[in-house]
């Protein structure tokens, strides 16, 4: 009679077990790789194609309307760029329409989180309104608020009038007003999401943190102060930086409401490479002003992810 042993299995070491970090820092197998091409296709066509494309644009004499072949000319739109004061001007308005948007913008909407995250009537339908200027598209808006700045016949005027506050002023015409005017339209389209992430942030703080803060004796400040903002600081980073690379790279808005205008006050960055390439033909040099403009934008998110790993390596 012959008995079957049975192979004893090599124990396994002690401490060994497979972490989510190593099953991660494996490679992906052939069959995996199938699964990530539907999604990595349109990125490599309509997103890194076109950039690699555009920085290749930039070292050559590429312009409209030429017989002569593109030649490859270097650094030379580099160059050129870098003594060009009207790109310099249109640099410092993008940097003052960015900041000048995204702060309003970011201290509006965190009162209006905070606002829509306590316990009032008919919540639901202040919630519902709120992002209504963030679902309606750009032209749009800046079409309505053309109408509202209207000289004769807009809202604004029509209220100064009624105020005896004067009135008829053009306000996106004007070179004191243009720039003033468009970040108030700035302003008021990007607060819904900026609201809706901020809100969000505060539903992840547990209320008993809050609850517990107040059996203590702290005011409403004292809680915003220790228990509010140190729940939403990453959150609230996250989206000012994400706000600054929008706002500054905003084109439709400004371009539906001055076009640039006038005399270039509100032109922006964008505005300035949209004309170089589509108005006067440079669009080489157009390919230069954007990469100059993806370079800022890089060191800002270089900033912005340092900082973030350095707390979340001291948490």
């Amino acid at each position: 009679m012959t008995v079957a042993t049975a192979t004893p299995k090599r124990p396994r070491p002690a401490g060994r077990r497979t972490s989510a970090a190593d099953r991660e820092r494996r490679p992906l197998d052939h069959g995996a790789w199938f699964l990530v091409l539907p999604a990595l296709i349109p990125i490599l066509v309509l997103s890194v194609g076109p950039l690699l494309y555009g920085i290749s644009l930039a070292f050559t004499d590429a312009q409209s309307g030429r017989t002569e072949p593109t030649e490859w000319i270097g650094i030379l739109n580099f160059q050129d760029l870098l003594h060009d004061t009207l790109f310099w001007e249109s640099f410092r308005i993008g940097l003052v329409w960015a900041v000048g948007v995204t702060v309003p913008q970011f201290l509006l909407a965190l009162g209006l989180a905070l606002l829509l995250n306590e316990r009032l009537r008919l919540r639901w339908l202040a919630r519902a309104l709120t992002i209504v200027p963030w679902a309606m598209p750009e032209v749009v808006v800046g079409v309505m608020w053309r109408l509202v700045y209207h000289p004769d016949a807009g809202i604004l005027n029509e209220t100064l009038r009624d105020l005896g506050l004067g009135g008829g002023r053009d306000w996106l015409s004007g070179l004191a007003t243009a720039l003033p005017a468009v970040i108030v339209v700035g302003v008021w389209a990007g607060m819904p999401q900026t609201t809706v992430t901020l809100l969000a942030g505060l539903q992840n703080t547990p209320r008993e943190l809050h609850e517990a803060a107040a059996m203590d004796g702290a005011g409403a400040w004292r809680r915003f102060r220790t228990v509010t903002w140190p729940a939403l600081r990453p959150v609230a980073l996250a989206i000012t930086a994400l706000n600054l690379i929008w706002n500054f790279n905003s084109f439709a808005l400004v371009y539906v409401l001055t076009s640039g205008g006038p005399g270039g006050r509100t032109r922006l960055p964008m505005l300035f490479a949209y004309e170089e390439a589509f108005r006067y033909g440079q669009f080489g040099y157009a390919a230069a002003m954007g990469c100059a403009m993806v370079a800022l934008i890089s060191v800002v998110l270089a900033f912005h992810l340092v900082g973030r790993l350095r707390r979340g390596g001291e948490g």
